[in-house]
């Protein structure tokens, strides 16, 4: 059962916060470059600031600040004094993606709506539930007198941009912050709403814009198609050279890893808790059928293995509006998702060298790569923290924990590893099936969100206690 603490303050603080929250179209630096000037960013962080202040004003030296030096995105920093030895370091973040359309009638990003236990808008769950959930964890210790570490909360808001910020303020923080030998991550997902889920890997990336240029203005298709090669086509045979276009299978030997035998065998158990699940979360087309032959080889396709997406394509006009013509040039934003360890430069580098060699045609081809970004696989579980992941999913959702891997990103998760070697994490989230973050109906699952809150009061006290 939730806790009854956690349940009374979500209902009456929590709830009404996020919907507050939810009213700021504070979108991430990448989707609004005026963020600063518009301020929608400084009033979600002075909402999470009041209400953080509010609610640890009954705890003796508890600390609540917002870093911000110029040219920054701010940082919520919290500190919690604890009642026994160590430090646990909670994140989340609080910026958001853009809109997107197809909302429900009269649902909106910026509109909420509490509907059947799920509160609909743009960063619900995507991760401004994330303090608050870290909070009344805390709150609900205070409140019945257990012991629980000095905790320290990072709240950041440039995570949707790829945390430009983030290693900065955890490097300048640093002594602040002190030896962390328990992180909880509040920014990921879950296969169901019926069990505490723990993240145990999630993929990397690299990215780039493959353009390939044949003429250097359109031409009529009737004078020139048999003499110009189409520059999709072209794009076509490249994109075979990464990907198996019947199977989605990548080619790449260096985009490749062996998948461990324990994260096999929590696949395969996932698997078996999800049932279809799996897939039939998705809002597939028509007849459209998944990637797969089985629910583990899905979840293996999502976790362990590459995936290659066409994110965007330029040159080409709508068409409504478009007349014969032999475009002159193609561009396809590739997004190619990588296993949670394998290497992103080498990844990236290997990409740009198989898509630029020998052009078809001796076409104009170029890959322009971003960075990449490696991926993390979380380290086993010591005997404390599998028990009390254990128990608390049991005492509050009625169900034993599972674990799986994540399809997507989380920059600091990789970077905590390096920084706090020997560290356990405890990375989990509300992100369930069809919450849909990124895109319209985003909601957040109230009751998961509280069951969560209260699985990590309790691994807090175990922590406290081991």
């Amino acid at each position: 059962m939730t806790n009854n603490f956690i349940d009374r303050l979500w209902d009456d603080d929590v709830v009404p916060a996020l919907s507050d929250y939810i009213l700021i179209p504070n979108k991430s630096p990448m989707f609004d470059p005026g963020w600063e000037t518009h301020g929608h960013m400084a009033k979600a962080v002075a909402l999470f600031e009041a209400w953080a202040k509010k609610h640890l004003a009954k705890i003796p030296g508890a600390k609540v600040e917002v870093v911000a030096p110029k040219g920054r995105t701010p940082l919520i920093f919290i500190e919690v004094p604890g009642t026994a030895p160590g430090t646990v370091l909670l994140y989340g973040h609080l910026d958001k993606q853009p809109e997107s359309s197809g909302w429900f009638d009269g649902f909106g990003a910026w509109t909420p709506v509490l509907k059947d236990g799920k509160l609909y808008g743009r960063g619900g769950a995507d991760d401004g539930y994330a303090m608050f959930a870290a909070l009344s964890a805390i709150l609900s210790l205070h409140e019945s007198g257990t012991p629980h570490a000095r905790c320290v909360i990072t709240i950041e808001s440039g995570e949707e941009s790829g945390s430009p910020d983030l290693e900065y303020y955890i490097n300048s923080l640093e002594k602040r912050i002190g030896q962390v030998d328990l992180v909880v991550c509040l920014d990921s997902g879950c296969g169901n709403y019926e069990q505490l889920w723990l993240t145990t890997s999630l993929r990397g990336i690299a990215a780039g814009q493959l353009s390939i240029r044949v003429l250097t203005e359109g031409v009529h298709s009737g004078d020139a198609s048999g003499i110009v090669p189409s520059s999709f086509r072209i794009l076509r045979q490249l994109l075979s050279r990464l990907e198996d276009e019947a199977t989605g299978a990548i080619l790449l030997d260096a985009l490749n890893v062996s998948v461990p035998a324990d994260r096999q065998k929590q696949i395969h158990q996932a698997a078996a808790a999800l049932g279809d699940e799996v897939w039939n979360r998705m809002p597939f087309a028509a007849a459209t059928k998944p990637m797969g032959t089985s629910n583990e080889e899905l979840i293996l396709n999502r976790t362990w293995r590459p995936q290659l997406s066409v994110i965007a394509m330029d040159g080409y006009p709508s068409p409504e509006t478009a007349g014969n013509v032999l475009l002159p040039f193609s561009v396809a934003k590739l997004s190619m998702r990588l296993p949670p360890s394998c290497d992103a430069t080498k990844a990236v580098a290997a990409m740009k060298a198989v898509l630029e060699a020998d052009p078809p045609s001796n076409a104009d081809v170029h890959f322009e790569t971003e960075a990449g970004q490696g991926g993390w696989n979380a380290p086993s579980l010591a005997p404390w923290l599998d028990s009390a992941v254990s128990a608390a999913s049991n005492a509050h959702f009625g169900k034993p924990a599972a674990f799986m891997g994540e399809g997507g990103s989380i920059p600091f998760m990789g970077f905590l590893g390096m920084k706090f070697p020997g560290t356990q994490f405890v990375v989990t989230g509300v992100l369930g099936p069809n919450s849909n973050a990124h895109g319209p109906n985003e909601f957040l699952h109230i009751p998961a969100a509280k069951k969560v809150s209260a699985s990590i009061a309790d691994i807090l006290a175990a922590h406290a206690s081991k």
